[in-house]
């Protein structure tokens, strides 16, 4: 419905016109009129496949949640007129995943093994007049990443059309440099030139030119290939910042000397910044000293999966910097192209990665292939790509590369990826740097010392060790944080490491360490804080990303601050504490939600960027607790409260007492009504842009029920298209791609995309019991060359359901009641205990009960017997435990964690029967620190070991 049709490629003689002047060299976007099969890596054509239409960008392996890493290759086939007239046709692709192959009208035009990297083909020789046919084949071998890699043409193809003079691709190279009266802009361009040209450089400040330069350029003879340098000087320009990131528009315009109305003009966005890297002061930006506030990022887009659209990750800026957030480490490959243009215009100072593996794999199909023949190709891409961008500080060589620990051979190719950037980016405009796991080693030391920038991967205790042995090295944190969460979930009691349990979800009270990792996120903050010399740190993770789900095996990883959802964590707000100012953008949190059994011990903590937080319950101050963020050890308050149904509520205070900024959690009942919230209400008819509309529900009085999970049927019509649905649930594999999903933990996201016609876009969503929740947009038109190549049919379907059933009713909450109080001894040794279950009409009313100490680990000290949604307890000995009732919802894993802690006395020692299994957790041990002992978990990586 929304394609544009095939078509017709043509060069000089029909070509566009703008402002009077013929313009050369043409790059216009491909992504419409294409066409995907997939077949066995057997198969060796794609003759006699079934092409089925498809969206550029697309990821074929998102579809099937149950098979994220398919092997298989994907087949994609485009079909085009072109008149002839062009000199010359290219085929360029942003990025391919991974190990492509382009045939035109049958014939090989070229191939590129790295799946993150840009690269083009000349097809000028194998195109004819007429009607032509493009095959991309594009082989995708599992494992080939430690993570949720995706598979396909994932970002945009552009076709470009050249006469026999041009600029090379990505051949304008930009430096700035600060001079007395103003700043150098020195611009080297590369050309191609079969005829005197004149060149123009013109620096434009909103639509006011500032600075222009121009020079005539000589062909040079047989080769073609000329670069040229010209030097303009603009005075006094407002400078690029986080906070303010002025931009300036640099346009580049070639032109024959003999055709006054051809040119071929080339635009881009620079900006005027000072980038100091000290091993004293750490990082100085405009002569400033600030710390780097960063995240790691891998590049899919939750329910999008590895498919590229722009406005989702902008909105993902947009999170990251509220959270306070400066600077984003791309992990661990090259970025689409639009990342870098988004941190330049957003502030964001960016640390691009460019692999996770040289010459020793880390899984079987992996880029250690390709890396000995290709390493410099990709190199080459990168650099010159990306090396103008004022967002962009340094040039990350590798990850975690286990060559530079192995032996010598990792220092010759730390030298000649050195070399190599160095080469495309010989003025510096970004430091090389390194990530490394194993700076405590010779090898990789050695290496550090040639790059002299060392990433160090969760290895802060070495940092004040080797900036004495090393002083002329700048450390920072490359990789820090690795505490896992689930969002909404909380495993009692916090003052206990409890790193897994039977529900296969992580502590979001922030007590679920990984042995590799940081204790806490306040751990991280405090280590980065006190250590003046290094540049900063990037915690593991910014967002979830699909793949190594530590501690289980499940389908997404739990180690972000914000889910693949786009839903905020709490740990969030721990961070957003310290990396923003109260006395502009005050801010408290508390948590967890306020639902829970009477009487059940509560940890609540509250967290704010303020020097001090009150906590009330049902209007009484339960205390008060002072911050001191620039040098105390305790950054968020806590509490233990027993459970009793009311209202949470935070208060945040400034050194004067006044109150600046408040938070609260209200009990809640069942859900009966949907409640819909879209972070915009109009969108462009563009095919590309989106709305997110968070769906969640409300309780009888309107109060928000945090812990609904309702099942929930979604329907988009008019002029939009429902394009995922994601709740962040690492075990939930509900397709992303489907019409219906749960919620969890009180949220579920749906993406409504645009089509290419502007209207009315409705939305409706529908559950079992419960009111319905509807919203209308609209969609307003763009100029009709903004939708040339572009396609928008691609939307959600009705698809299985893996989690429960489509007409079901979950359990929200199992309510524990004890009559007869929580304390047993000799003369109460046996208590009964109800479960009862919210809501009442579940589909799900089976129960199980067990025993369990503060871990989650079956406890001898009492016995449980099982009457449905009754048990009977009896205590066997004397010590606090829990009693556990868990649900397993409609599935064959537990789902959901109830527990009420009991206490018996007076009954003497409860002895272990030695003749029976007795877990390690239950080892008694009289000092040293208990870890938790899992070095990681991902299904599809043959080693299992952190980033």
């Amino acid at each position: 419905m929304c394609s544009r049709g095939n078509p017709v490629i043509s060069g000089k003689k029909s070509g566009l016109r703008r402002n009077g002047e013929r313009v050369m060299n043409r790059k216009v976007l491909f992504n419409d009129g294409w066409e995907f099969a997939k077949s066995s890596l057997d198969t060796a054509d794609c003759a006699g496949l079934t092409f089925e239409p498809v969206d550029l960008p697309h990821d074929w392996l998102i579809y099937n949640t149950l098979d994220l890493y398919e092997n298989g290759i994907g087949w994609y086939r485009k079909r085009f007129a072109y008149s002839g007239d062009a000199e010359r046709l290219l085929l360029s692709f942003d990025g391919v995943y991974m190990d492509s192959s382009v045939y035109v009208n049958g014939r090989l035009a070229g191939e590129w093994k790295y799946g993150y990297s840009s690269f083009e083909h000349e097809i000028t020789d194998f195109v004819t007049r007429g009607e032509n046919e493009i095959v991309v084949k594009v082989v995708h071998q599992s494992p080939n990443s430690r993570w949720y890699s995706g598979a396909g043409i994932y970002r945009n193809v552009w076709l470009k059309t050249r006469e026999s003079s041009y600029i090379a691709t990505d051949g304008i190279y930009v430096s700035t440099k600060k001079i007395d009266g103003g700043w150098q802009v020195e611009v080297d361009t590369e050309l191609n030139l079969h005829e005197a040209a004149y060149l123009s450089h013109t620096i434009e400040h909103q639509g006011r030119t500032v600075s222009e330069a121009s020079e005539r350029v000589a062909a040079p003879g047989t080769h073609g290939s000329v670069t040229n340098r010209q030097i303009l000087l603009v005075e006094d320009p407002f400078l690029w910042s986080t906070d303010d990131p002025n931009l300036y528009r640099l346009t580049t315009r070639s032109r024959p000397a003999e055709a006054d109305d051809a040119v071929e003009s080339v635009s881009q966005n620079i900006g005027f910044r000072t980038i100091h890297l000290d091993p004293e002061q750490g990082f100085l930006l405009n002569g400033k000293k600030m710390k780097l506030n960063g995240v790691c990022e891998h590049h899919d887009l939750g329910a999008l999966g590895a498919a590229f659209n722009v406005t989702a990750l902008k909105r993902r800026f947009e999170i990251l910097k509220e959270m306070g957030v400066n600077a984003i480490r791309t992990a661990h490959n090259m970025p689409a192209p639009e990342l870098m243009d988004l941190a330049d215009e957003m502030g964001m100072l960016i640390v691009s990665e460019a692999f996770d593996m040289w010459e020793r794999p880390k899984t079987r199909y992996d880029y250690a292939r390709f890396f000995k023949d290709w390493a410099r190709k990709d190199v080459r891409s990168w650099v010159r790509r990306d090396r103008n961008h004022p967002s962009l500080i340094m040039w990350s060589i590798g990850n975690e590369i286990y060559d530079t620990h192995a032996d010598e051979r990792g220092q010759e190719i730390t030298r000649m990826l050195m070399e190599e950037v160095l080469k495309h980016d010989p003025k510096g405009n970004a430091r090389v740097t390194i990530g490394s796991n194993y700076m405590p080693w010779e090898n990789a030391q050695k290496c550090a010392d040639i790059v002299k920038v060392a990433g160090y991967n969760y290895a802060e205790k070495y940092y004040r060790k080797h900036h004495e042995e090393h002083p002329d090295w700048i450390i920072y944190g490359g990789e820090t944080s690795s505490v896992v969460q689930s969002r909404g979930i909380y495993h009692f009691p916090f003052d206990k490491s409890i790193l897994a349990d039977d529900d296969e979800q992580c502590s979001a009270l922030g007590n679920s360490p990984t042995s590799w990792g940081a204790r806490s996120a306040e751990a991280c903050i405090l280590a980065e804080r006190d250590t003046p010399f290094s540049l900063g740190q990037f915690i593991w993770t910014g967002f979830d990303y699909i793949g190594e789900p530590t501690p289980y095996h499940t389908k997404n990883s739990y180690f972000g601050q914000i889910d693949t959802a786009t839903f905020k964590k709490d740990s969030y707000y721990i961070y957003q504490a310290a990396w923003t100012d109260y006395r502009t953008k005050p801010m408290v949190h508390i948590f967890p939600y306020w639902d829970f059994n009477p009487g059940q011990m509560i940890d609540v903590r509250v967290c704010s960027n303020a020097p001090r937080v009150e906590l009330l319950l049902n209007g009484v101050s339960v205390g008060a607790h002072d911050i001191d963020h620039a040098h105390g050890t305790q950054l968020v308050g806590w509490w233990k409260i027993p459970y009793q149904a009311g209202e949470l509520k935070a208060v945040a205070y400034d050194e004067t007492g006044r109150a600046i900024a408040t938070d609260v959690r209200r009990s809640f009942g069942d859900a009966k009504k949907i409640r819909l919230k879209a972070d915009k209400e109009t969108m462009a008819a563009n095919g590309t842009d989106l709305i997110f509309v968070e769906i969640a529900m409300e309780d009888e009085d309107g109060h928000p029920v945090e812990n609904a999970n309702n099942r929930v049927h979604v329907e988009v019509t008019g002029a939009g298209r429902l394009l995922g649905l994601d709740n962040g649930d690492s075990t939930d594999y509900d397709p992303y791609k489907g019409l219906s999903r749960r919620l969890f933990s009180g949220k579920l996201m749906a993406i409504v995309g645009s089509t290419l016609t502007a209207g009315r876009i409705r939305i409706e969503v529908t559950g079992p019991g419960l009111e319905r929740g509807t919203a209308e947009f609209e969609t307003f038109p763009v100029a009709a060359e903004t939708l040339e190549g572009i396609s928008a049919n691609t939307r959600n379907q009705e698809r299985s359901c893996v989690m429960g059933a489509k007409e079901e009713i979950p359990v929200r909450k199992i309510e524990l009641v004890s009559e007869s109080g929580q304390a047993l001894d000799a003369t109460t040794q046996e208590i009964v205990v109800r479960a009862k279950l919210y809501p009442e009409n579940t589909s799900y009313p089976e129960v199980e009960w067990s025993v369990v100490n503060d871990a989650g680990i079956p406890s001898n000290l009492a016995r449980v017997e099982s009457m449905g949604q009754e048990a009977k307890i009896t205590a066997l000995g004397d010590g606090e435990f829990r009693l556990r009732c868990t649900s397993k919802n409609g599935t064959d894993k537990t789902k959901l964690i109830s527990q009420l802690e009991l206490k018996a006395t007076g009954l003497g020692t409860a002895y272990k029967n030695p003749y029976e299994f007795i877990s390690a957790g239950l080892y008694d041990y009289s000092k040293g620190r208990s870890g938790t002992g899992t070095r990681g978990a991902w299904p599809q990586a043959e080693t299992a070991k952190p980033r």
